[in-house]
C-alpha cells in the first residue's frame, strides 16, 4: 500500500508544472491600463492619485492561460493615499474577461484590504458577491436564483480576529490560493482564511488570473514573487 501511495504521489509531482508569472522587471505576459499599472521596486504596481482616480474596478490580467486546478502563491502589499482612507484590492482566479478594452474581469476573488474585515474572504466579482466570510468553512448550494446561492456554514477555519492579527498592513504579506475541482482555499501568512466547496452549476472550473485596483480614493497595490503550480494540465 505504501508503494502504491508513493507511486501516486510521484506521478502527481511529475505532472505538476511550476511557472513564475512575473519576471520582476516589466509587464511582459500581463495586460492592464497603463494609466495605473507599472513595475516599481521589482513589483507589479497599481497606483492612482487625486488627479488620476480609478473610475471603475480595473484589472491587470495574466495572458498566459486559464488554469483550472492549481496552487498560486504571491506576496502583496497595499498602501493608502496620504489621507489613509480605506483601500481594497484582490486576486482574481478562475475568472472571465467581461470587457477587454476596459480591463474589467468577473469571477472568484481572493480579497484583501488596508483595514480589518475583508482580507482573505471569497468574493465573486460581477457575480454572486460574498461567498465566504473570513474564518468560515462553506458549502455553496444551488438556490432558486442563480445569483443568490445558499451558503451553508459547515465549520470554521479559524478566528477572524486572530487571522487579522497576522496581517501586516504596512508591509508585505504572503497569499496562497489552492483550487482543486470545486474546492478552493485561501491562506494569508500561513493562516487558512476560507474553505469553500461550490456545488452549484455556476461554480467556475477554470479562468484567468488577474489583480484588482478598486474604484475609490488614491491608493497603491503591489504584487511580486508570483508562482503558479498546475496539476495535470
Amino acid at each position: 500500500m505504501k508503494s502504491i501511495l508513493l507511486l501516486a504521489l510521484l506521478s502527481i509531482a511529475a505532472n505538476a508544472e511550476e511557472k513564475t508569472l512575473f519576471n520582476g522587471k516589466d509587464l511582459t505576459g500581463w495586460e492592464g491600463d497603463a494609466k495605473f499599472w507599472s513595475v516599481q521596486d521589482g513589483a507589479i504596481t497599481g497606483a492612482s492619485s487625486a488627479e488620476n482616480l480609478v473610475p471603475h474596478n480595473t484589472f491587470i490580467i495574466w495572458k498566459g492561460g486559464e488554469p483550472s486546478d492549481f496552487t498560486l502563491t504571491l506576496k502583496y502589499k497595499t498602501t493608502p493615499g496620504d489621507d489613509k482612507k480605506y483601500t481594497n484590492s484582490g486576486i482574481q482566479y478562475r475568472s472571465r474577461i467581461i470587457d477587454a478594452e476596459k480591463f474589467i474581469v468577473g469571477g472568484y476573488q481572493a480579497d484583501f484590504e488596508y483595514a480589518d474585515k475583508w482580507s482573505g474572504i471569497l468574493y465573486e466579482e460581477k457575480g454572486r458577491g460574498i461567498l465566504a466570510k473570513r474564518g468560515e468553512k462553506i458549502v455553496i448550494k444551488q438556490g432558486d436564483n442563480p445569483d443568490k446561492p445558499k451558503l451553508e456554514v459547515t465549520g470554521k477555519t479559524g478566528d477572524s480576529a486572530e487571522i487579522q492579527a497576522v496581517i501586516n498592513k504596512d508591509d508585505w504579506n504572503d497569499y496562497k490560493i489552492i483550487a482543486k475541482g470545486n474546492h478552493v482555499q485561501h491562506y494569508i501568512n500561513g493562516k487558512l482564511t476560507i474553505d469553500v466547496t461550490d456545488e452549484t452549476a455556476e461554480a467556475p472550473k477554470s479562468g484567468v488570473i488577474a489583480f484588482q485596483m478598486h474604484q475609490g480614493p488614491p491608493m497603491k497595490v503591489q504584487f511580486k514573487d508570483i508562482v503558479l503550480i498546475t496539476e495535470g494540465e
